[in-house]
């Protein structure tokens, strides 16, 4: 299965359990892996044949912003979510991460694995 990759986008929201986590926006690191057949875009060379993955990202960046989930998990389980309702695509991965979450790590976070066939 071919792949789009949105890597490294960041978003600034509310995300934690802890008092002090939901006081202010926290940076929050997104990538997001698309398993979509691309022939028809390859060999059309058509942006209608394409996955708009700038909405894709946008749409991602703006429900991390707002939402105020208190899970990483949960806020990777609503992306997951939102790249599904794209048709074209089969299968996503996500990946959220918290950095600086933890003393002495780069990062914190969870990566899940979602399909068209098992979306939940």
């Amino acid at each position: 299965m071919d792949q789009v990759f949105i890597n490294d986008l960041i978003a600034r929201g509310i995300i934690g359990i802890n008092d002090w986590e939901r006081e202010k926006p926290q940076d929050i690191l997104i990538n997001i892996t698309l398993y979509v057949d691309l022939r028809p875009a390859g060999q059309s060379d058509n942006l209608d044949d394409c996955i708009d993955y700038r909405t894709i990202a946008r749409r991602a960046q703006n429900r991390a912003e707002t939402a105020q989930f208190f899970t990483v998990e949960a806020l990777a389980a609503d992306l997951a979510s939102i790249c599904l309702e794209e048709a074209r695509v089969n299968k996503v991965r996500v990946r959220v991460e918290k950095p600086g979450a933890v003393r002495f790590t780069r990062s914190v976070g969870v990566e899940i694995e979602r399909s068209r066939d098992n979306p939940a």
